[in-house]
């Protein structure tokens, strides 16, 4: 395989990778999207604080339809979406928006069911993202997205030693609201992550 080409170069197959004490990042399935949906709508009031998607998504066909575009984008070399488990049971999700092959970056999304938040699930799996992105994916930029206000959404890319690059205003609706969002960049020659 070319240097510089965005899909997986050994673990073309692969669909899970451990993340330590129980807990797994694995690519979501379309037999997730019952569970997806029961925990969109155990959450929906803290998730749709910050996230556009939750108010929209209303029924188990609703994702049904993104984990059907998920696995369009994997198929097509362009990142994944998986699921974070503990002990097999689906606690959160976290992925990668369709990655831009010429620029050569990606910005990743996660979230978590608050039974299982405090627990370093979404700091481990996105670590375990970010180096997918850098050695398998051979990508030159990561980038984190997050409002002002969501401090434990915040804290992940810090964590993970990315920098802050700067604020966007008012870049995202969210339920008739407008939230500025913090950026976060880490390059594929920065320090490796903290936590890892």
């Amino acid at each position: 395989m070319k240097t510089g080409s965005p899909r997986l170069r050994d673990n073309v197959e692969m669909s899970r990778w451990p993340l330590g004490d129980g807990a797994e990042l694995r690519i979501l399935e379309p037999g997730d999207a019952e569970d997806l949906f029961a925990m969109v709508g155990r959450n929906r009031d803290r998730l749709g604080e910050y996230l556009p998607w939750v108010h929209t998504t209303q029924a188990v066909p609703d994702v049904a339809a993104f984990l059907a575009s998920a696995q369009a984008q994997h198929a097509a070399g362009l990142g994944f979406h998986a699921a974070i488990t503990l002990s097999g049971r689906v606690a959160g999700c976290a992925g990668m928006h369709p990655i831009d092959q010429v620029h050569r970056n990606v910005a990743l999304g996660y979230w978590i069911d608050r039974d299982f938040q405090g627990q370093g699930l979404v700091t481990r799996a996105t670590a375990e993202l970010v180096r997918l992105c850098f050695e398998d994916y051979r990508l030159r930029r990561v980038e984190i997205r997050c409002a002002v206000d969501n401090r434990r959404s915040c804290a992940v890319p810090l964590r993970l030693g990315f920098r802050q690059e700067g604020l966007l205003r008012q870049a995202q609706l969210v339920n008739g609201r407008w939230l500025d969002l913090l950026v976060f960049g880490k390059l594929a020659g920065d320090a490796p992550d903290p936590v890892a």
